[in-house]
């Protein structure tokens, strides 16, 4: 769909409706002929103005606090799957009122609020809720220690010879989250690991979720192995499987709009300062790092070409990601599209420097853009104190 950007408010993140949907509806398609659970995880898409569309096609979402866990309740009209590194005492009441499913990350966190959870569940006894324990099978491909939680030290889930041969009472699920962003065949060989050192706890368990970082709607993925996956562990060891993935749901389904607001040469080197900024407003491409596609723009520099370093408003000195090359110099006005921003973007914008956070909105399916929220002062303000 061609969008004009012209009438688009400068910086915002823009979904579009219909690809949005395109990715629900294979995502859909492979729960249902892999007879599992895919669910939403709020830590990569938490645009709860999407929630409605994303109930059509899912079965729930998954949270990692209580705030996203009521925007779970609120949004979607649903109890939530939850884990937590660890839980807070003064929330866990209100955790377990909110939830179906609650992994926790250790033994002794069970062992810890045993207690509060008999207490409630002779006060809730209607109430369906179960209980896991997060496993970390010691193998991952995350090639970014960031992002694996499978390092030496790392704090997520335990490792087998941490538990005993028969799952504790009470505990009726096993939960495993090592892909990034990965294919079908990385999750195969997790398996394979998994199998090894869990295997006797599966026969014992009801459910096993498997995490998020399944990208089966990226271009080339082998759906058919992932479906073909889940039904050989679902039949092996008769149990429910979910997943939980973050980037897939909202992969390639809108941008962030941006403007050029100057362009200076400094000692030889290009710039061009937009009314954004990739520490605040694109972190993830910092931290992986990675550097994002502009729309219309050549990735790489061009021998020839008008070429620019594209810096972010803040006064960080980091705040930039280069290079890029261009058929026509960029002026201060210009549009300039980063692509695939919705995922993992929004969820981890800051108003750092006091620098506003983009609005976000939305292309319906019929064409029509709508602004669905804006920020100014307020949103700096509140934050502080």
């Amino acid at each position: 769909m061609s969008i004009d950007y012209k009438n688009i408010p400068s910086p915002c993140f823009v979904l579009q409706e219909e690809l949005l949907r395109k990715n629900l509806s294979l995502i859909d398609s492979v729960q249902k002929q892999a007879g599992c659970k895919i669910i939403l995880a709020l830590k990569g898409f938490s645009m709860y103005k999407a929630f409605p569309i994303v109930n059509e096609y899912l079965d729930g979402a998954t949270a990692s606090s209580l705030n996203e866990i009521k925007l779970i309740n609120e949004y979607m009209q649903r109890p939530a799957h939850t884990y937590m590194p660890a839980y807070l005492e003064q929330e866990f009441g209100e955790v377990l009122l909110r939830s179906s499913h609650i992994t926790f990350n250790s033994l002794s966190q069970y062992q810890i609020f045993e207690g509060a959870i008999a207490t409630f569940k002779k006060h809730n006894p209607d109430q369906p809720l179960s209980f896991g324990i997060r496993i970390n099978p010691q193998y991952s491909e995350v090639s970014t220690d960031m992002y694996n939680p499978c390092v030496p030290g790392s704090r997520l889930g335990v490792t087998r010879d941490k538990l005993p041969d028969t799952l504790p009472e009470g505990i009726e699920g096993l939960h495993f989250h090592t892909l990034c962003e990965n294919g079908a065949d990385t999750l195969e060989r997790t398996l394979v690991a998994v199998e090894e050192k869990f295997g006797d706890l599966l026969h014992q368990a009801k459910w096993l979720n498997m995490g998020g970082g399944h990208l089966m709607t990226r271009e080339g993925y082998d759906t058919q192995k992932l479906i073909d996956l889940v039904k050989g562990i679902r039949e092996k060891y008769n149990l429910e499987v979910i997943l939980e993935p973050g980037s897939a749901i909202a992969w390639r389904t809108g941008d962030l709009v941006t403007t050029v607001l100057d362009t200076m040469d400094s000692q030889g080197v290009e710039v061009a300062i937009l009314d954004t900024s990739f520490a605040a407003h694109m972190p993830d491409t910092l931290e992986m790092p990675y550097k994002p596609v502009i729309k219309g723009a050549y990735q790489e520099p061009v021998a020839g070409k008008p070429t620019y370093r594209m810096g972010g408003m803040t006064c960080l000195a980091g705040d930039f990601i280069g290079d890029y090359s261009f058929d026509k110099p960029l002026e201060p006005g210009q549009i300039v599209v980063f692509e695939d921003m919705m995922h993992y973007t929004m969820v981890k914008t800051t108003t750092f420097n006091g620098v506003n956070l983009p609005s976000i909105g939305v292309v319906k399916s019929d064409g029509e853009f709508e602004v669905l929220r804006s920020f100014g002062y307020e949103s700096f303000k509140d934050r502080l104190s």
